[in-house]
């Protein structure tokens, strides 16, 4: 054996009697390092960099879960960004349907990984787990907003499936505990997703589209304006679904006409402007 064989292997022995001693630290830098790859994704302007990049990203998230399977702080990184990515930039259905299931799955085990009595409670009936949702509390919003948000989007990609479609009910009361328990989380995001769902179908079919409008309003309000997607799908849920021209095009063109740049949305306003664009351009043809 070479010296310099020789150093290679203590100095290797070294670090792997480091990393099994202090297994706690290296969680802590993992988690911290999602948690800025994270932020440099929400904060990237050009949709087309995040589309390129992110499948590697995914993967490093898979391989830090695959070590560390009921770690809840990376079971909600990857259920957000694999159901984010595969709501906005997969076009194919299947693989759609394969990766908002994957968002799904993580999204389902760091609520259990919280609060197993929950767990126990998703398949069941809805009164019984309805009941379940009132057990939890503040410091169980993250988990539940991010299982709620990628069941959500686990629907929308299985919309074909009515077993899967009478699953928003559950979405919608998770939905409304999050607002219950702290409305200001994700700068209202529930109220967004309850607005979404009130104006789904028109009010001979069962939409709520009132109840809508007051949910985008409180979304606008606690965001502050700053998250363009709001006023995106305030104007092409609820004013075109009741056919408000003035209020659909006043909030587009605020949108358009906006900065993109905000801590935190900066990706997601960017593509919210170019929606805007696309739905400006269709108004004359839906209305």
């Amino acid at each position: 054996m070479s010296i310099r064989h020789g150093v290679r292997m203590l100095v290797m022995a070294g670090l792997l009697s480091v990393l099994t001693g202090c297994a706690g630290m290296v969680v802590s830098a993992m988690e911290g390092l999602t948690d800025s790859l994270s932020a440099a994704i929400l904060n990237q302007d050009d949709p087309k960099t995040v589309e390129d990049g992110a499948p590697s990203y995914l993967l490093l998230i898979d391989g830090l879960i695959e070590g560390q399977p009921d770690n809840e702080r990376l079971l909600v990184t990857g259920a957000r960004l694999y159901s984010a990515y595969a709501s906005v930039f997969v076009q194919d259905e299947d693989r759609g349907r394969r990766l908002s299931g994957k968002a799904h799955d993580y999204g389902r085990r760091a609520l259990c990984s919280r609060r197993q009595g929950i767990c126990q409670r998703i398949d069941q009936p809805y009164d019984e787990f309805v009941a379940a949702l009132e057990q939890l509390d503040k410091r169980d919003v993250p988990a539940l907003y991010t299982f709620a948000a990628t069941w959500a989007g686990w629907v929308q990609a299985n919309r074909n499936d009515w077993n899967a479609v009478a699953d928003l009910a559950k979405v919608e009361a998770c939905m409304r505990r999050v607002v219950e328990l702290d409305e200001a989380y994700e700068r209202g995001g529930a109220h967004l997703y309850l607005g979404i769902l009130s104006t789904l179908v028109p009010p001979a079919l069962g939409g709520k589209p009132e109840q809508g409008r007051d949910h985008f309003e409180r979304a606008l309000a606690l965001s502050r304006g700053r998250d363009l997607m709001v006023k995106v799908q305030y104007a092409e849920r609820y004013a075109r679904l009741v056919f408000n021209r003035e209020l659909h095009d006043r909030l587009l063109q605020e949108v358009v006409q906006a900065d993109a740049s905000e801590p935190g949305l900066t990706l997601l306003n960017t593509l919210a402007k170019e929606q805007a664009q696309q739905l400006l351009a269709s108004a004359e043809n839906y209305f």
